[in-house]
């Protein structure tokens, strides 16, 4: 177990995790910030608050994912 540098008692395992778990979901969310900042660049792709018409999507493609 890891002990810190202050010479104190070993952390726990359920305090180890709830670290871990902090940092992942803080990675996470940098990520999807990361991601949604480069779908605005992409040519062609509607922004955020574009409104869905009601068109039918292309042949292969997956009609776009409507939020209320």
């Amino acid at each position: 177990m890891a002990v810190p540098s202050g010479g104190g008692a070993p952390k726990g395992l359920l305090q180890q995790m709830e670290e871990l778990m902090a940092a992942l979901n803080a990675d996470l969310s940098q990520l999807d910030a990361d991601l949604q900042a480069s779908t605005d660049r992409i040519p062609g792709t509607p922004g955020p608050g574009t409104p869905v018409t009601g068109a039918p999507a292309p042949e292969g493609e997956r009609p776009a994912h409507r939020s209320f």
